[in-house]
């Protein structure tokens, strides 16, 4: 059973009341979802409704100024519900996106991604020892990542995961994305120190599947057969209702 929380006059007021409050206000609403925020919006619907039964009892709905505001507003709702019934009846089939992701084929590519791990110190000799080291087999990689790396992926051995181009300074990309799969850098100065690159994958750019683009095709599908009608029944209704512009 719906809790009610409040009565103004003869109206009841619910939880149910609140939460529908806080939902019609969107992204905002998630700021009201706590006992203090949920009192503050149950103290504007009573603010509200006390004000109603002030406009009620002095009969403001005659006022010859409200009745302007809420022509205007009935106006602009009206328009708004010919407008969705213009465009209630645009479906998208799966063959509608099917044809449109094989005319744009070409414009649905992964780009190229590359996975590496590194190594950062602010020292070009110390990342020189560091090499050496590494070259030959004093220690790993990883090791060294670990024990000497000034960059929070040190304690992950230096990975920094799968990265695009763009993502990066300028100096480590165009190292990281010329290296062979296993290959460790030389140290490549960035403004942040000196690193060691090693390139653990690489991921060549490729289509992506029907599949993996459906749903955002729909999406892009309807909004450009919403539009199509939209400018359809625009112009059939400027053969009805003569448009003259001054």
């Amino acid at each position: 059973m719906d809790k009610i929380l409040a009565k103004v006059g003869n109206t009841v007021i619910t939880e149910a009341d609140v939460m529908e409050t806080i939902a019609a206000l969107g992204p905002r609403g998630a700021g009201y979802n706590s006992p203090e925020g949920k009192k503050a919006v149950l103290e504007q619907i009573i603010a509200k409704n006390l004000f109603l039964n002030e406009a009620r009892a002095n009969f403001y709905e005659a006022d010859s100024r409200f009745q302007a505001d809420l022509a205007k507003v009935k106006d602009e709702m009206l328009a708004n519900f010919a407008i969705e019934k213009a465009l209630s009846a645009v479906t998208v089939t799966t063959q509608d996106v099917r044809e449109f992701y094989d005319e744009h084929k070409d414009e649905f590519v992964a780009p190229e991604t590359v996975t590496a791990s590194h190594i950062l110190v602010e020292d070009e000799a110390k990342i020189k020892e560091i090499a050496s080291d590494i070259a030959a087999g004093k220690i790993t990689f990883e090791d060294a990542a670990r024990q000497f790396s000034t960059c929070p992926s040190g304690q992950q051995g230096g990975s920094l995961g799968e990265f695009g181009r763009g993502q990066m300074v300028p100096e480590f990309e165009a190292a990281a994305f010329s290296m062979a799969v296993g290959e460790i850098s030389e140290p490549i100065k960035t403004q942040f120190g000196f690193h060691l690159i090693k390139l653990e994958a690489k991921n060549e750019a490729e289509n992506l599947s029907f599949e993996q683009v459906e749903a955002q095709l729909r999406k892009t599908v309807l909004q450009t057969k919403q539009q199509a009608a939209y400018s359809s029944k625009l112009n059939q209704l400027k053969i009805l209702y003569p448009v003259d512009m001054f």
